[in-house]
């Protein structure tokens, strides 16, 4: 059963959903420092200028779930939005971060598009209530621990505070240990309720390896075609310039060099199936 979600608004800048072109949600994972983010995002806009795309660009001012107390956390909350900030004003882009705490909520408002609630988090009612009611899109991350069906739960909070500018993104679901699987046969129960976004570069993920998380990123083309087959509305990739200098989830991202030569082939693949399935 193939089937379309209803449509949302990005801000003013583009819609997904219904018959909208394949979007995607692209960026770094942790905001390392300022200049990363910069270069990213303008070869991000040069790529989009160039297949004519629509994307949100994401990075996190703060990863509070890393495997080790250790490890790289971001810039912070404060530094974290002045650099979303800039990127947002230079390149004329939609800006996406997540939250771990409800109080970040309308901070963050002030400056992003579309505000993420963590996998891991998505069951928190405070933090999903706080996202809702400013209004802002939000990007409904489904637990790992979670099936397809108990997002209904969640989409009912965000409901309730009057909200209706949100969508849901598949990351994966735990299959035993520290793997993860995506089950395209309940895409639309998701579709149902709104847009939807396949988290690419997550769900090849191996959570929870040795010290760090970690990865298979030789899945990311196969893993990519079934997602866009499936007629999501979204694709979320994670990139950098390096896998060796990314401070974050470097074993499971893609570079931008294999992005570049992705992204034609899945734009091709999304308007032949939406072109040919209805």
């Amino acid at each position: 059963m193939i089937i379309k979600s209803r449509e949302i608004n990005i801000g003013s800048y583009f819609r997904i959903g219904g018959d909208n072109p394949l979007a995607f949600i692209l960026g770094p994972c942790v905001i390392e420092n300022e200049i990363v983010p910069l270069k990213i995002a303008e070869k991000l806009k040069e790529l989009s200028d160039k297949y004519h795309f629509n994307f949100i660009f994401k990075a996190s001012f703060d990863k509070a779930n890393r495997t080790s107390y250790n490890s790289f956390r971001g810039v912070g909350l404060e530094k974290g939005i002045n650099i979303l900030k800039k990127v947002k004003e230079e390149f004329n882009i939609p800006v996406l971060t997540d939250i771990h705490e409800s109080y970040q909520a309308k901070i963050v408002s002030e400056v992003v598009d579309v505000i993420q609630i963590p996998a891991f988090l998505i069951r928190q009612t405070d933090l999903v209530y706080s996202a809702a009611i400013t209004g802002k899109v939000l990007n409904l991350k489904k637990a790992q621990f979670l099936s397809p069906f108990e997002m209904e739960h969640v989409v009912n909070k965000v409901l309730e505070a009057q909200n209706n500018n949100f969508f849901i993104t598949d990351r994966g679901t735990f299959f035993g240990y520290n793997r993860l699987v995506n089950d395209f046969k309940y895409f639309p129960i998701y579709k149902k309720f709104a847009p939807l976004c396949l988290d690419v570069t997550h769900s090849c993920q191996l959570p929870g390896m040795a010290k760090s998380s970690g990865g298979e990123p030789e899945y990311i083309d196969n893993l990519s075609y079934a997602g866009v087959a499936s007629y999501v509305d979204l694709l979320f990739f994670e990139t950098h310039f390096s896998r060796k200098e990314s401070k974050s989830d470097s074993s499971n991202l893609i570079l931008l060099d294999d992005l570049e030569k992705l992204i034609p082939k899945l734009i091709k693949l999304g308007e032949f199936v939406r072109k040919e399935i209805f």
